[in-house]
């Protein structure tokens, strides 16, 4: 039996919701549909012609990506040029696109966390705060025979995440009474009488950016035309969410010996290192941001960071962080790769936690543009 994309999608989301992606970033299904079985799912850091010929050959289903193939506006969808052909080829092929991007960075146990853990760097603080996240909860009515629905869809919503537990709720019985009115249009009952029904009083927790896709799912589901609910603001402590991280080295080392570490770790032939004027001093409070991270160059600096590790770093930002005083390796973009073994890791958990019958595999494919010579 083959896996419903939506149900692997409700897991993927709940590990690494949408609603943690910075503004404007175009996460989420780009290419596709949702409402289809899948056999066979990649993983890829990026969406390029040699990966979507891949994807045909494998007989690939379904795509997860780190950046959105489609990150700005398409003007026009032609076969003459490779990169538009490639969104013909995957609608031709059936072939669905989801992305997750900055929401892949921020996340707890996300690609910073991963770069932090392969370079021996003890976190103690995000680079940028993004998400300070309030709760609110939850309190709807429901028939007792449709309570199961309910919880199933409000959990697939993002509602019930509690820690390392999700679709969390809480429920008891009890008896809800109404009086449907001429002008309504009862699902259970006549109009005038009074009526009683064993409902269900369903409890679950939310972060507030979530409210309305929330309240979507569980109107979606209701059987009545007025649901009653109640939605209460909790005092709960927030949750705090940040790009990039911050932290320490178990102890001070040199630069160079750094520099080698990061270049054995990713698997790299070469990089750039941005050094200020004045004599070389060990290093040992690191600050790391995965992608193009050079505009938060201030932030490092702001808590202390001896070294400030990001990639694509233009070049007069490049003279800004040296007459600044900080030392900067840029690795590149590509080492976000890394992504790729640690989410197949993930996902064959959840396979096996679920029971799924589904393939996870990794592109082969290298979309790194650059060589060094």
């Amino acid at each position: 039996m083959s896996l419903f994309a939506k149900t692997f999608i409700s897991r993927f989301e709940q590990f690494c919701p949408k609603w943690l992606a910075e503004p404007g970033d175009p996460v989420g299904l780009q290419i596709g549909t949702l409402d289809k079985d899948v056999q066979r799912i990649m993983m890829t850091l990026d969406v390029r012609p040699e990966v979507v010929s891949e994807a045909i050959e494998k007989k690939v289903d379904f795509i997860v990506a780190k950046h959105p193939p489609i990150f700005r506006p398409i003007k026009q969808l032609t076969t003459d040029d490779p990169q538009t052909k490639m969104y013909l080829d995957l609608i031709q092929h059936d072939i669905s696109v989801y992305a997750a991007h900055t929401n892949m960075d921020i996340i707890e146990d996300g690609l910073n966390d991963w770069f932090c853990e392969m370079l021996g760097i003890q976190m103690q603080d995000f680079l940028k705060e993004t998400h300070t996240v309030t709760w609110k909860k939850l309190i709807v009515y429901v028939p007792v025979e449709n309570s199961r629905d309910m919880r199933q869809a409000l959990g697939d919503a993002g509602a019930g995440i509690q820690g390392n537990y999700h679709h969390t709720s809480y429920s008891m019985v009890g008896t809800g009474r109404f009086t449907p009115t001429q002008k309504a249009h009862p699902t259970i009952g006549k109009a005038d009488e009074n009526e009683g029904v064993q409902e269900a009083r369903i409890e679950v927790i939310f972060p507030a950016l979530i409210k309305d896709q929330v309240l979507e799912a569980m109107y979606a589901v209701h059987p009545y035309e007025e649901p009653a609910f109640d939605i209460i603001s909790l005092d709960n402590s927030p949750i705090k969410y940040g790009l990039g991280r911050i932290g320490t080295l178990e102890e001070p080392i040199p630069i160079e010996k750094l520099v080698t570490k990061v270049k054995q770790k990713f698997g790299l032939t070469g990089l750039r290192l941005i050094e200020p004027a004045g004599p070389k001093k060990e290093v040992q409070k690191i600050a790391i941001c995965g992608g193009s991270g050079g505009k938060f160059f201030p932030e490092a600096l702001l808590k202390g960071a001896d070294v400030y590790i990001t990639g694509d770093v233009y070049y007069h930002t490049a003279h800004d962080m040296q007459a600044a005083g900080l030392t900067v390796i840029d690795p590149g973009h590509h080492i976000e790769e890394v992504c790729v073994p640690y989410f197949i890791e993930k996902m064959n958990q959840w396979k096996a936690e679920e029971n799924w019958k589904v393939d996870f595999i990794a592109s082969q494919t290298n979309t790194d543009p650059f060589q060094f010579m």
